[in-house]
């Protein structure tokens, strides 16, 4: 009977070393394989098993150095050679990390696989910036959504309109490249131009930075300022709080 390595999808958090977990920093500086994704912070990086071989998995919008087939083939070739293989995810696997698939992908290949859940950055980088995302005074309900859909999903498209009566803040992932439009059909739902939205690019790193406005104003700020990605997008009344809060930022 064939013997496997184990594979672990890691998460690695947003990008502060300080909120990675000891589970997952454990299994870097004893991983033999570490096949990384391109927004995991070099301070993570550098705590890798020295001995170890690195591999740059890619997945920045408009630069996949590898597609998603071609990572979970080389995650089952490492799984053959080496004894402990780590995936390294920004944020959380199973948070529009694609670690489901993987997973799925691997468990068919008869391969062993653990998940080390991580920090997400729709948590991470709204609190680095002073904004909770629910208070008794604004907000009971979040929504957590992606803004970059894939082809072939298993559904057309996000339904903006029951997210925009359906929860008190929004948290969008990757939104920016789509930020005119997710804007519009939100307003078009029902949400007042006056709705708050802070977009914070780099969330939790010593380049954090953030950009407050409204839904009215925020597609012209984004444009004028040049604000780019990765940046995560907070829509509701909670981001009132970051001119409270945001003195009280966590120091990076």
């Amino acid at each position: 009977m064939q013997r496997f390595g184990k594979v672990y999808l890691v998460g690695a958090g947003p990008g502060d070393p300080g909120l990675l977990t000891l589970k997952g920093k454990t299994l870097l500086e004893s991983a033999d394989v570490v096949i990384y994704d391109a927004l995991v912070s070099p301070p993570i990086l550098a705590m890798v098993n020295p001995h170890a071989v690195l591999i740059d998995a890619g997945k920045r919008r408009g630069r996949h150095s590898r597609l998603q087939d071609q990572t979970t083939q080389l995650l089952i070739e490492s799984a053959h050679t080496a004894a402990i293989v780590v995936r390294l995810k920004g944020g959380d696997p199973f948070v529009f990390g694609r670690g489901g698939e993987e997973m799925a992908e691997l468990v068919a290949a008869g391969i062993p696989v653990e998940v080390v859940p991580g920090v997400t950055a729709g948590i991470a980088a709204p609190a680095y910036a002073g904004i909770p995302l629910t208070h008794r005074l604004y907000s009971s309900s979040v929504t957590f959504v992606t803004g970059h859909e894939s082809a072939g999903k298993y559904r057309p498209q996000i339904n903006w309109a029951a997210i925009a009566q359906g929860s008190e803040t929004i948290v969008i992932y990757m939104g920016l490249h789509n930020l005119a439009v997710i804007v519009a059909q939100l307003q078009e739902a029902g949400l007042a131009a006056e709705t708050p939205v802070a977009l914070v690019r780099w969330g939790t790193r010593p380049e954090q930075t953030e950009l407050i406005g409204t839904l009215g104003t925020i597609v012209a700020q984004v444009e004028e300022q040049q604000f780019e990605a990765p940046a995560i997008a907070v829509i509701g009344a909670v981001v009132q709080m970051q001119e409270i809060l945001a003195e009280c930022r966590p120091t990076i």
